[in-house]
């Protein structure tokens, strides 16, 4: 059984990745730093997440849409950015999944630079004694995977890009600042400003 802390940093740091479900008034959610928590996927809650937030008092409102929800006691503006009231500290330990994998890759593949239709290919076979490993795995298209199959590089006749490496969690966040999403809202400008260029 959880306690009410696991709860509340589960409740703090569990963005959407689905664009469905933030089609209508998302909020940005900042850390206590003002600073978002993740860039990619960018921090974000559906508005009744950030209107439930509002109401439990963990969050202050620092922008909001002219949209309105209401009560039958109350009317509210849905919030468009709001900040923690408690720092939630970064993890420095980045988890190794697929997803992640393909955000250090920058989701092109790691022999030919292709994007989309992506795999993943362990640099040493797993059938020649390789591991599952940040710095043994590889983002590949479909087309360089069946041509590697269980060769090594030098036999397969393909080249690495770069080696793989296991990355820090600041690195990872390098890499998703480069892939905004597809809507961001006015209001958020003011807050993702420090990794846009300045105009001259």
């Amino acid at each position: 059984m959880l306690d009410d802390h696991s709860v509340d940093t589960d409740f703090r740091t569990q963005f959407v990745r689905d664009p469905g479900s933030l089609r209508r008034n998302p909020a940005l959610v900042l850390n206590a730093d003002f600073r978002p928590l993740s860039y990619y996927p960018l921090s974000l809650w559906p508005w009744q997440e950030a209107v439930k937030a509002v109401f439990l008092d963990r969050v202050t409102i620092l922008a909001e849409y002219d949209d309105v929800v209401r009560s039958q006691r109350s009317a509210i503006r849905i919030p468009s950015v709001v900040v923690l009231k408690e720092f939630v500290k970064p993890q420095k330990r980045v988890a190794f999944t697929r997803f992640n994998l393909f955000l250090r890759d920058e989701f092109c593949c790691q022999y030919c630079g292709a994007k989309g239709d992506l795999t993943f290919d362990h640099v040493v076979p797993r059938s020649r004694g390789g591991v599952t490993s940040w710095e043994n795995v590889v983002a590949a298209c479909s087309p360089c995977n069946l041509k590697k199959a269980n060769k090594s590089l030098r036999n397969s006749g393909l080249k690495l890009r770069r080696s793989p490496e296991r990355p820090t969690a600041e690195e990872m966040h390098a890499v998703g600042r480069r892939f905004p999403p597809n809507h961001l809202h006015h209001s958020w400008m003011d807050f993702l400003y420090w990794d846009a260029e300045l105009e001259s």
